[in-house]
């Protein structure tokens, strides 16, 4: 009979990585924070943005991103669809015009071709549709079994255009402006993932951003204070980090945020909180409070503007999420915690 020596029993168990840890919510935030950022020192990273601006380049801005979601089509999109409008908006967000992109592919032995040429010519297409070149790349196979049909990693490079944008820049009694619905993405991938039948259809909202973005940011300057797309995690996540990062509080007002009826079926249905879901069409801007009215006009004469809203403002605080529940109360929201939908993106 062997026993267990008795320093063995009081070591802590080995922390290993969750699905949770890539939803984009709290586990990623700890785990950037905690790992790379400890080791990666590098400036730009410290600043937690969508997309670096060099700081020995300043006119360049650099950004990457990873791409698994399952399943590779879904209403709306795919994940080549999916991979260039995300590397697009990272960059438009951060005030540059995306201008050329890497893709990079993971294929599993077995995958069709014919589907991967789908997966291309969707690229292909998006990429013209914003305006971007993909100018190289690389191409990996793995065994049956270990790539789960096909990632892509995409790096996008684009010129920096507005250089106001900032944390540092968002001032109590700014507005927050969201351009439309919220949770279409995560939604219709969980309906795709797992074959749910609703009476009415529910597409993603992914698609490039920056045919709104370059006219606003260009229309209205500084006014613009601060831009981000919430995708993992949702608005909810992202409204947390910059509270966070910006000093602040945010107020949101729940009956002003954007929720297309059949997401607010669908959701209440499932039992889940669109605040909480990806989107990958949605752009969160904060803006001076005296244009907020007039950059909302102008976001509804653009498609992907057309149901803009200002849905909140900023406040004095330390960090804080604030809805304003339609009863008059009060609710604290915080970034997304567990992985009740990992995989969709």
């Amino acid at each position: 009979m062997t026993h267990t020596p008795p320093s063995l029993l009081n070591e802590p168990a080995e922390e290993r990585l969750l699905l949770a840890h890539g939803d984009g919510g709290i586990l990623t935030h700890q785990l950037i924070q905690g790992l790379f950022q400890k080791y990666f020192r590098a400036p730009e990273l410290m600043a937690l943005t969508d997309a670096a601006v060099l700081s020995g380049a300043p006119d360049l801005a650099l950004t990457t991103d990873s791409f698994v979601v399952n399943p590779l089509f879904f209403p709306g999109g795919d994940i080549g669809k999916l991979a260039i409008a995300g590397t697009v908006n990272d960059l438009a967000v951060s005030g540059a015009q995306a201008k050329y992109l890497t893709a990079a592919f993971i294929l599993e032995e077995g995958l069709e071709i014919s589907l991967l040429e789908k997966v291309v010519a969707s690229m292909a297409s998006t990429a013209r549709t914003a305006g971007v070149s993909i100018v190289t790349g690389d191409t990996k196979v793995v065994e049956r079994g270990k790539g789960d049909g096909i990632y892509i990693n995409t790096t996008g490079l684009g010129l920096v255009r507005k250089k106001e944008l900032g944390y540092h820049r968002i001032q109590p009694g700014d507005k927050i402006i969201l351009n439309g619905g919220i949770g279409e993405h995560g939604l219709a991938v969980l309906i795709e993932r797992n074959q749910f039948r609703f009476s009415e259809s529910i597409q993603s909202d992914c698609m490039p951003l920056n045919a709104l973005i370059t006219p606003l940011l260009d229309q209205f300057g500084t006014d613009i204070k601060f831009m981000r797309d919430p995708t993992r995690g949702g608005l909810a996540t992202t409204a947390k980090e910059i509270a966070l990062s910006g000093s602040c509080d945010l107020w949101l007002e729940e009956t002003a945020i954007p929720v297309r009826d059949e997401v607010r079926g669908a959701t209440e249905f499932l039992g889940l909180d669109p605040l909480y879901l990806a989107n990958e069409g949605k752009v969160l801007t904060i803006a001076a409070p005296e244009r907020a009215a007039e950059i909302v006009r102008f976001m509804h004469q653009l498609p992907e503007g057309k149901d803009a809203a200002i849905i909140g403002e900023v406040r004095i605080g330390q960090g804080q999420v604030f809805l304003q529940t339609p009863l008059g109360g009060t609710r604290i929201l915080d970034m997304l915690a567990g992985a009740p939908l990992p995989r969709i993106c």
